[in-house]
């Protein structure tokens, strides 16, 4: 089941994405006000009960996509998790934790939405994600029941300014929050529709040029890990978003660097998930 987040007119809502349209959820007796709120209220059964026998309310050309999760408590994202990306690094051995940062709500944008290049730098740079939505709360959660606490996948890109990336000595979180640098999105695929997470493709292209591809078996830390692992510190809640780390091939890596210019389009695809699709402006 496809779950995305829209607004139309001067209204924000939630609804089920089909091919011939969104069913608005929203406005159904009794619903949740937003997605969050469902996930956390509601099963997926439950969710797909509202729209049960009901034709779309919306075409999806009328409909101005938002993030999925319009108000997430948390954004918690991870570096370097490809084995390819940690010998970008010169790293000859494997890290034995997983490097984590923070985003703000701010700075993504949902999909078919402008991302900005800030005035401050002209280094703003794509990577393309795979990114995991909680679906109950949890803390200290074993690694072998975390992935039933996963409400569903959505793509995201998550747009760097890496000159700023290096102001701090042992920081990225300037580099990583820019207001709408970044994108997720179009929609949450609930993870009833998949069976095991350990071999989904992303793929990101710039103007549709490839430039990353890789698969979650090369991940060096997996989805249930990082569940189990964050949870050990934070408690994790229904719509929480952990970013799950971005392939080799960004444009910093490139010689020389190939950084994002106003009216290039972003897309990034995981197959099973979505194509979030995104072009870039200047502020």
């Amino acid at each position: 089941m496809k779950l995305a987040s829209f607004s139309i007119g001067n209204r924000c809502s939630y609804g089920v994405v089909t091919d011939e349209g969104v069913i608005d959820i929203s406005q159904q007796p009794g619903a949740p006000g937003n997605l969050r709120s469902a996930l956390a209220k509601l099963t997926t059964e439950e969710i797909a009960a509202l729209t049960a026998g009901r034709l779309p309310d919306h075409e999806l050309g009328d409909i101005v996509y938002l993030p999925p999760i319009t108000d997430p408590k948390k954004i918690l994202c991870i570096g370097v998790n490809y084995v390819n990306r940690n010998e970008e690094y010169d790293e000859t051995t494997l890290p034995q934790y997983p490097s984590v940062f923070i985003r703000t709500p701010g700075s993504l944008v949902g999909h078919l939405q402008p991302i900005i290049r800030p005035m401050e730098s002209k280094q703003l740079d794509y990577e393309g994600e795979i990114a995991i939505i909680i679906g109950k709360a949890g803390r200290r959660i074993p690694q072998e029941s975390a992935e039933s606490y996963i409400a569903g996948l959505t793509v995201l890109q998550e747009g760097s300014v890496r000159d700023w990336m290096r102001h701090g000595k042992f920081n990225v979180t300037q580099g990583k929050n820019f207001e709408r640098s970044g994108a997720i999105g179009p929609w949450l695929i609930t993870a009833d529709e998949f069976h095991g997470y350990d071999d989904l493709t992303v793929s990101t292209r710039v103007n549709g040029d490839p430039r990353q591809f890789d698969t979650t078996a090369n991940l060096l830390f997996s989805f249930s890990y990082l569940i189990s692992y964050l949870s050990t510190f934070i408690h994790l809640e229904p719509g929480d978003i952990i970013s799950t780390g971005t392939p080799t091939g960004a444009g910093a890596r490139f010689d020389p660097p190939r950084f994002l210019e106003p009216g290039d389009e972003v897309e990034v695809e995981v197959p099973g998930v979505g194509l979030l699709k995104n072009v870039v402006i200047d502020e």
